[in-house]
């Protein structure tokens, strides 16, 4: 007897997957649809009709009566049209219909989503296209159908469509190299991603009364409680009761959507968590972390709970990363970034690795691009995330092998060692030749590279276009030389060795927190871009057009766009955080500390109008110190309220817009909250306008 459990049986149940299609559809069409999903072939125009009536038809008996067109503007989250499936009938009734154009073609209005002047702001028309290598799914009521969403003149306004392209351009030169490697059975070269996602959960009813938290996603104003994270008592710690019953629900509605969450856990901080999936195809990968991200607020909504997936909601913690573990494999199923037993010998493996080595070095600047925004500035450099100089940990086994093969030396293998546990009931552990470094902003861990600067609130779209596109281009020259070479093995051994020479200075082993590799990293000639502000506008260097246009992934001008979108939502974050805190301190803080302080002057004199020789030095010593502050609360609320008026002057330049709100708008910030931060540790609790971090960070 079989026996199948309830994870089994509602794994993918709303999905309209490999399963669902071979159910509902004839078997040519759906053979066409698997080819068109697996292999990348074009999909037949002609079957479109068949696909929307069988997608209708499974969407009806999942209880939805809409389907959308679900793609992903340049805003950072996904967007949504509904309409329903029906149509009028005579006798004043209606059937149900879905047609192959409805399912293909989609009009969105687009004149409200973020295009960086690819169209004037009249120009309202766009247009979304399915997706078939991403299966549609039913949430709620509603079909969703993954598109593309481009403009009526054709540039893409999306962050799918360039994925989509740089996954085309690396199996295009992945395949050309390996051909010339021998692998001559392989036809496509696949990237995968397995994003793992850093979030936090605080009571719903507790964040409704924090307008920081309404409007900036992350506390602007708030005093560390007397303990915070440094007993390391909640990594890995015991789920609470309410935190495992939201983890609970949260797998049920994941599972349903066929996303693999995989592992769950306490993360750092108080109240931070982890949820990482198992590997996907990069373009799935990122359409299910995009839902991911969706379910965990809904989720969260249903447990009175709040989920925060900035990048630093809380200073003085540890703020949320969402590190992508990326690999590349082959249609044959061979993982090209998998050593293997022996990995001196795997002449495949070893280029492949130098061709990554190549591309981080070269294009330094594009993976610091590609973590960039005004939240992810607050996280990077700090004790729980990687610095803004990009470097690669590759291990002291690799290190050996490629130092072995530039040298031209033979390799002395490191032999793996026993632990011994020192206790007779346990097995002595295997050793691994390498440790893992967590401090690398790149790091190779076994069969894949883990780029850990991504920020909890990114689409992973950004940095996986950019890995691809980076690795494309190495592959693209190496092949190059290849192709001109009379010996394979030799030339190989060659470009391993040059590529070595030439871009070694990338990796480092050790400990990228520490002072003293800053310096190190600059005596290299490695980049540092601490902000975003010095980091965006690498994006349009010609080297960088160089690139994505060779490849097509992006024209011109939409890089330029995109570039122009990114400091313009920069500048617009700062904004609103600085708009937020002056009506923050202005209307709940600064009112809240003149009672305070009121009170407790009224409160000294009624003491000594009691008792002539009272001592009333505690009130005078709070009533110095808390006048002061007040003082300068209101100095620092004016300062920043001139500040954010003179960016006014700076509209019509959008990276002189972002540089104005960096170096003079965010220093403003800092000041204020440092004297409120001061003053709330010094006033009464039933006075404190609003929750602070003991209550939001402690009481889940």
């Amino acid at each position: 007897m079989e026996l199948h459990s309830h994870t089994e049986e509602i794994f993918g149940s709303m999905v309209f997957n490999n399963a669902a299609m071979k159910a509902k559809l004839p078997d040519d069409v759906y053979s066409a649809l698997k080819d068109t999903i697996e292999e990348g072939k074009s999909l037949d125009a002609g079957i479109a009709d068949i696909v929307a009536k069988a997608m209708m038809e499974w969407a009806i008996e999942k209880g939805a009566t809409h389907y959308t067109h679900w793609f992903q503007p340049m805003t950072g989250i996904t967007a949504e049209k509904h309409d329903s499936f029906i149509s009028p009938a005579p006798g004043g009734k209606v059937i149900m219909e879905f047609s192959g154009k409805e399912l293909i073609k989609g009009e969105p209005d687009a004149s409200s989503f973020p295009s960086g002047g690819l169209r004037a702001t009249f120009e309202a028309r766009g247009y979304t296209a399915w997706d078939p290598s991403s299966y549609a799914f039913v949430k709620g009521k509603t079909l969703y159908i993954p598109t593309v969403f481009c403009s009526y003149s054709g540039e893409t306004l999306d962050k799918k469509t360039p994925l989509l392209r740089s996954m085309e351009a690396i199996s295009k030169e992945g395949t050309r190299l390996l051909h010339l490697l021998g692998d001559t059975d392989v036809t496509r070269v696949t990237t995968t991603v397995g994003p793992e996602q850093e979030y936090f959960l605080v009571d719903r009813k507790l964040s409704y009364k924090r307008p920081d938290l309404l409007f900036a996603g992350r506390t602007l104003f708030g005093a560390m409680p007397p303990k915070g994270q440094e007993l390391e008592d909640h990594y890995f710690g015991a789920i609470k009761p309410r935190i495992q019953a939201f983890m609970d629900d949260l797998n049920e509605e994941l599972w349903k959507l066929g996303i693999y969450a995989k592992t769950e856990h306490n993360e750092v901080a108080p109240a931070q968590h982890e949820l990482a999936p198992i590997f996907g195809t990069t373009n799935v990968a990122c359409d299910n972390n995009q839902l991911t991200m969706e379910v965990l607020k809904d989720v969260a909504r249903k447990h009175d709970l709040s989920c925060l997936l900035h990048e630093k909601p809380f200073a003085g913690i540890n703020g949320s990363g969402k590190h992508n573990n990326w690999s590349l494999s082959t249609n044959t199923g061979i993982n090209l970034l998998s050593p293997g037993k022996e990995p001196a010998k795997n002449t495949r493996f070893l280029l492949i690795l130098a061709a990554v080595i190549k591309a981080v070095d070269e294009y330094q600047d594009l993976l610091r691009v590609s973590c960039a925004s005004a939240g992810n500035d607050h996280r990077l450099g700090a004790s729980e995330a990687p610095p803004a100089i990009i470097s690669m940990f590759i291990g002291d086994e690799l290190e050996a092998i490629l130092g072995s093969i530039e040298k031209g030396i033979p390799y002395e293998a490191i032999i793996a060692k026993k632990m011994e546990m020192g206790v007779n009931i346990l097995p002595d552990l295997a050793k691994d030749t390498s440790d893992r470094n967590r401090t690398s902003p790149f790091a190779f861990t076994n069969n894949k590279f883990e780029f850990r600067m991504l920020g909890s609130s990114f689409s992973i779209a950004g940095p996986n276009i950019i890995l691809n596109t980076i690795v494309a281009e190495s592959f693209s020259q190496f092949s190059d030389i290849l192709e001109k070479a009379d010996d394979i093995e030799s030339t190989v051994l060659e470009i391993i060795r040059d590529t070595l020479a030439k871009h070694k200075r990338i990796i480092f082993n050790g400990n990228n927190y520490s002072d003293e590799w800053v310096e190190e990293a600059k005596r290299r000639g490695l980049s540092n871009l601490a902000t975003s502000v010095d980091a965006l506008p690498k994006l349009v260097d010609d080297k960088n057009i160089a690139l994505f246009t060779k490849h097509g992934v992006y024209t011109e001008t939409e890089l330029r766009s995109r570039c122009e979108i990114l400091l313009e939502n920069y500048s617009k974050v700062i904004r609103i955080e600085a708009l937020t805190m002056l009506e923050m301190a202005r209307r709940d803080i600064m009112p809240a500390v003149s009672k305070y302080l009121a009170d407790i002057s009224a409160a000294a004199i009624a003491i000594k109008n009691a008792v002539a020789a009272a001592d009333c030095t505690m009130q005078e010593d709070s009533i110095s110190k808390i006048s002061a502050l007040l003082a300068q609360m209101y100095t620092q609320t004016n300062a920043l309220q001139k500040a954010v008026d003179g960016a006014h002057f700076h509209e019509e330049n959008v990276q002189g817009a972002a540089i104005y709100y960096c170096n003079e708008v965010l220093p403003k910030m800092n000041a204020l909250r440092d004297i409120v931060d001061q003053a709330e540790v010094l006033i009464g609790s039933d006075y404190w306008p609003m929750p602070t971090y003991a209550d939001l960070l402690f009481k889940v």
